[in-house]
């Protein structure tokens, strides 16, 4: 039960704002927010995940989605900003030294 628990944890965590601009690459980071058509054009890695799930929201509804599935993924995206806000602060000072050394996640 417990490496259940485990498995299901870390598959929740994949999709995690911050596990995907912290843990990834910069450019995994930009490539999925030009695949959502957001409307960001830099992600600074000081709170990184709360600002790429907030990018996420601040983007265009996908043509192949109907309106009421896309309404409700929003609820999930809050929480996910929410667990974000929480994994950035735990983070802080390595992406303040990221943000110093590297600058912002550069989209466009």
């Amino acid at each position: 039960m417990k490496i259940q628990a485990m498995m299901l944890a870390v598959l929740m965590l994949a999709g995690c704002g911050t596990v995907q601009t912290v843990a990834f690459s910069d450019k995994h980071s930009t490539e999925q927010l030009k695949a959502n058509k957001s409307y960001c054009g830099a992600v600074p890695r000081i709170y990184s995940g709360v600002t790429y799930d907030f990018c996420l929201l601040h983007a265009e509804k996908p043509d192949d989605v109907d309106a009421f599935n896309y309404k409700n993924a929003t609820p999930g995206l809050l929480v996910d900003a929410a667990v974000s806000g929480v994994l950035d602060t735990l983070l802080l000072p390595y992406t303040i030294y990221k943000q110093q050394a590297d600058g912002s996640i550069v989209i466009n």
